[in-house]
């Protein structure tokens, strides 16, 4: 189901005893969607795709695809206005997954990697390293395609994240 950005209605809109974790995803390029999707659905989790252009998701498993206008971050910020403590974000972008951990949410990279409060400062550091040498014209790759390993170890990661925020 399409949800124009300002138009959802949350499942939850503060938290509380009855409070219930949602997967938001950076849907842009995002290659673990269908990960996502699988462990959504084993745990019975609501899942927020937000992207600045429509993608196709599968509504029948519950997912809202939510688009937002065209914009820098526009994306980003609405998953960081919208994100809560106790929900889970799915991104590569990582000022994003700062803006998330902020609140109380988990951050999850596409690779498998959870960035929390002591490694986010770090990456924040890496990134801007890394884009001030793309700017002075020194060249750097993109990442890799992922492996079905890769893929493995993100759906594992995010199982034991979503275990642990559903614990509370």
């Amino acid at each position: 189901m399409d949800s124009p950005a300002g138009m959802r209605s949350r499942a939850h809109d503060r938290r509380g005893p009855d409070a219930v974790t949602e997967i938001f995803v950076d849907g842009d390029a995002c290659p673990v969607k269908d990960e996502v999707y699988a462990v959504a659905v084993r745990h019975g989790l609501a899942v927020i795709v937000v992207a600045n252009q429509r993608i196709n998701v599968p509504i029948d498993l519950g997912v809202e695809m939510i688009v937002v206008p065209n914009g820098p971050d526009a994306a980003d910020d609405w998953i960081a206005e919208e994100i809560q403590a106790g929900d889970i974000v799915v991104t590569a972008d990582i000022p994003l997954a700062a803006r998330c951990i902020a609140v109380g949410a988990s951050a999850l990279g596409t690779t498998g990697r959870e960035f929390s409060e002591e490694s986010i400062g770090g990456a924040l550091a890496t990134r801007e390293i890394k884009s001030t040498l793309r700017e002075s014209g020194v060249p750097t790759r993109g990442p890799r395609p992922l492996s079905d390993r890769d893929r493995s170890r993100f759906s594992n990661e995010l199982d034991r994240i979503v275990n642990r925020s559903m614990r509370g």
